[in-house]
């Protein structure tokens, strides 16, 4: 990727999760490979070791992969949801997380956000949020994150 085409990538991660995330998913010196549509438009972009860190979606948005999800967790610590450790196996198979396991979240999680499902500290997985913050700490049933990608522990 060069670097006009890193800094338009890094200017779309900044604005959906936040200053910094742009770096943070498209450091400087990595070598990372953009996978285009048929119409040049960039689709996913990989890590320097073949990774998915997003999808770069129709409506301009990004989705996280795992690698992605981990590398904004590591460097911004969100956006997050944290989740008690009966959810561990299921989450990490890639099963949804439910509002009713969720232990903290970030306020400024809405439903569409990407977000990383964590326990101590560790991402379990990555998805989209499903309820806003308040909700997932106040209800007691329904699904808090719709997980896309769990990741081995």
């Amino acid at each position: 990727m060069n670097d006009d085409e890193r800094e338009r990538l890094r200017t779309v991660a900044d604005y959906q999760f936040g200053a910094g995330a742009g770096t943070a998913l498209f450091p400087d010196g990595e070598a990372q490979t953009v996978l285009r549509t048929s119409t040049g438009r960039p689709q996913q972009v990989l890590s320097g070791d073949d990774e998915r860190l997003v999808s770069y979606t129709v409506e301009g948005r990004f989705t996280l992969g795992a690698r992605g999800g981990e590398r904004l967790f590591e460097r911004l610590g969100g956006p997050h949801v944290e989740v008690g450790e009966e959810s561990v196996e299921f989450v990490r198979d890639g099963k949804n997380a439910f509002a009713k396991f969720v232990r903290s979240v970030d306020n400024e999680v809405r439903p569409g956000d990407e977000v990383a499902v964590t326990v101590d500290g560790d991402v379990l997985a990555v998805g989209r949020a499903e309820l806003p913050a308040d909700g997932m700490r106040d209800f007691d049933s329904g699904v808090a994150v719709k997980v896309r990608a769990g990741i081995e522990g």
